[in-house]
């Protein structure tokens, strides 16, 4: 549990930052998964700085911390608490196997049926981003059930929502580990009214693990779905938290995603730090944070369908590493953690903020996200990849204009290209799994817990005050 700042790879790439660095010396070579390719030949890093990169993570023992997760210690020390969201793809604990087996009984019982057109997802945080994430980025599969979400506690969230349904037809899932989250128990109170005299255990389902409170409010137990303290809201998609996807694609195409995942996770285990696809996208950002003193980050995935992933690397990222206390209580005071985290799909963003990105004093490193096979229109994705590229290549090379300086681009502004084989479940489980591995090796360096949350709490506490004397 080390600062990282009194590491000896530390040092030497303080060193290093002194010294120019110029995207055009970079090394171009591709790094690969299965369905992922990293294209860091415009990172800004060259191979000197590359290797004292691999060499800090080295010194802070991220595959030591690695194997501590897989193993199940608390590395959640504050709460005491092992973190398992890797166990729920692995396919290997009795209780999570029972759990997914329940998840593909009730999924497949409730197609058979066909009593139900429409699913509401009721949650907020993790037990929303996640889910709402998944099922946007794969809706040109078909879809054997309607799906919807609502996660704010203003009305016209929900109400917007329920306008078009028919209460008959209607499904709720209402997600929420305590059944007490304030946010979500609102909302499922107002289902609740809005479902009148039709049975609530007929209309409701619970991913829970308060089976008293699932009773008292009319839900059967029998469909209440678990999940385990072992996983944190914002890692809970590949747990019961997926629901919504396996009801509105059917339980194989969950399956596929969890399949996906652990593809990732064995990239992860298994491959050495310099090919390593998690471990340089962190280094990237280490080095930018740190080193480069950037304190943004920009995520642009060029596909429609992966627009909500900037709203939900928000919270994974921000939510894991947006600490200021390290691992041994004390205060971090000479290094800076988590990066603010934006981003806008393109070509959407390209009209909005990238005249900053490009122009603006503040240098702001980016990652493009692109997909190679489309199930839609061809001629659009080649537009759309051609302005991906585009947009890289001008960051990283600028254009020369002495005439006229309005029209100068500086140039040698840092990215990297995530590039998916395809927007098939199976691509985006080892996205988002490769993310999640991302920030823990960013919180390793670090010296921090990425795993609780303190800081969401206090407006929580006082908002309940607040209420209180009103």
């Amino acid at each position: 549990m080390t600062n990282p700042t009194h590491t000896n790879a530390w040092k030497r790439l303080s060193s290093l930052r002194q010294r120019p660095q110029s995207i055009s010396n970079i090394d171009s070579g591709l790094r690969q998964s299965d369905d992922i390719s990293l294209d860091i030949s415009k990172s800004l890093i060259n191979d000197d700085v590359w290797d004292e990169l691999f060499n800090l993570a080295r010194e802070q023992n991220i595959e030591q911390w690695r194997d501590k997760m897989i193993a199940g210690e608390a590395i959640n020390f504050t709460e005491n608490r092992a973190v398992g969201h890797m166990w729920l793809r692995a396919g290997e604990r009795t209780d999570v196997k029972d759990a997914l087996s329940h998840m593909k009984s009730f999924v497949e019982q409730t197609h058979a049926n066909q009593k139900y057109t429409d699913v509401v997802h009721i949650g907020i945080g993790g037990s929303d981003l996640g889910p709402r994430l998944i099922c946007d980025t794969i809706k040109h599969l078909p879809k054997k059930m309607n799906v919807h979400f609502v996660a704010n506690v203003d009305a016209a969230d929900i109400e917007e929502t329920l306008k078009p349904l028919n209460p008959k037809t209607t499904l709720f899932v209402i997600a929420s580990k305590t059944f007490t989250t304030v946010e979500t128990m609102m909302n499922a109170q107002y289902a609740k009214s809005w479902l009148g005299d039709l049975s609530v255990a007929e209309h409701m389902i619970a991913l829970s693990t308060n089976a008293d409170a699932v009773s008292d409010f009319g839900i059967d137990t029998n469909n209440m779905f678990p999940f385990w303290d072992w996983v944190g809201g914002r890692f809970s998609v590949w747990s019961s938290i997926g629901m919504p996807i396996a009801l509105a694609y059917g339980f194989d195409v969950f399956q596929e995603f969890l399949n996906g995942a652990k593809m990732m996770d064995d990239h992860f285990m298994h491959t050495e730090m310099d090919s390593n696809l998690p471990v340089i996208l962190a280094l990237f950002g280490i080095w930018n944070r740190n080193f480069m003193k950037r304190s943004a980050l920009a995520v642009l995935p060029y596909a429609q369908n992966l627009s909500l992933l900037p709203n939900f690397l928000q919270q994974v990222d921000m939510e894991s590493n947006g600490k200021s206390v390290d691992r041994n209580g004390e205060f971090i005071t000479d290094y800076d953690t988590g990066p603010i985290i934006f981003g806008q799909a393109g070509t959407n963003g390209q009209h909005a903020f990238h005249q900053w990105l490009h122009q603006g004093t503040n240098i702001v490193p980016c990652e493009f996200i692109t997909v190679n096979q489309t199930p839609y229109n061809a001629k659009h994705h080649d537009i759309l990849n051609a302005n991906a590229i585009a947009q890289s290549q001008a960051f990283a090379d600028g254009f020369e204009s002495m005439d006229d300086k309005h029209r100068h681009y500086h140039g040698q502004r840092p990215s990297v290209k995530l590039n998916l084989k395809d927007s098939s479940p199976y691509s985006i489980g080892q996205l988002i799994a490769l993310y999640e591995h991302k920030i823990f090796v960013q919180g390793v360096i670090w010296n921090i817990n990425s795993f609780d949350q303190f800081g969401v709490e206090l407006g929580k506490t006082l908002a309940n005050k607040v209420l209180n004397k009103t």
